[in-house]
C-alpha cells in the first residue's frame, strides 16, 4: 500500500499528468476504447467543464507526483435524459507502477464520498470484458456486475465486449 498518498482535487496544473496517465494504456491495451492519444489542451477543456457542471476530478498525488484520477461523469448522454440524472458513470486511471497499492480504492472511495455529498444514488463502471483485473478491482469496492453487452466496441480490428457494473450509493427508495 502506497503511504503518504493524498487525494485531492484537481487543478488545471495537472491537466497533463492527466492526460498523460489517460494516454499511458491506449496504444497497447483496450483499457480505453480510442486509438486517438489526448492532447493537455482537451484535458484542460474537460476539467473547465467538469468544475463549471460541479462534477468532481480526483487526483491521487505521492511523493509531490499525480499518480492516478478519478472522475464522474453524467451517464448516457451528459444530461440529455433526466432520468439518469442521480446516476453517473465513472473513470479512473492509475499509473501502472502504482496498481495493487491502495491509490485506486483511495481514488474511488474519495469519489463515493463527493457522490453521496451531491445526492448521487448510483456510480456505473464501464469496463472491457477483458479486463478481469478492473472488474475485480470493482468488486472489491462494493461494484456488481449488471449487464454484459458483447461486440459493443471495436479497437485493435477485433470487437470489445463491454461488462457494465454499478454501486448503489444509498439507501433511498425515492428522492
Amino acid at each position: 500500500m502506497d503511504h503518504g498518498v493524498i487525494i485531492r482535487d484537481a487543478t488545471d496544473d495537472d491537466a497533463a499528468s492527466i492526460t498523460g496517465l489517460s494516454n499511458a494504456l491506449i496504444p497497447s491495451t483496450t483499457v480505453t476504447w480510442t486509438e486517438t492519444l489526448e492532447t493537455a489542451e482537451h484535458r484542460l477543456d474537460w476539467l473547465l467543464r467538469q468544475r463549471d457542471e460541479g462534477l468532481p476530478v480526483l487526483v491521487a498525488e505521492v511523493e509531490g507526483a499525480v499518480v492516478g484520477f478519478t472522475a464522474y461523469e453524467h451517464f448516457r448522454g451528459e444530461g440529455k435524459w433526466p432520468g439518469y440524472r442521480l446516476t453517473m458513470e465513472l473513470s479512473i486511471h492509475v499509473a501502472e507502477n502504482h496498481w495493487g497499492r491502495g491509490v485506486g480504492r483511495a481514488l474511488i472511495d474519495a469519489l463515493v464520498e463527493r457522490g453521496r455529498a451531491a445526492g448521487v444514488h448510483v456510480l456505473v463502471a464501464a469496463i472491457d470484458g477483458a479486463n478481469e483485473a478492473s472488474i475485480r478491482f470493482h468488486e472489491r469496492l462494493g461494484f456488481e456486475v449488471v449487464g454484459r453487452m458483447p461486440q459493443t466496441g471495436l479497437k485493435f480490428g477485433r470487437w470489445l465486449n463491454l461488462v457494465l457494473m454499478q454501486r448503489i450509493l444509498d439507501d433511498r427508495e425515492r428522492p
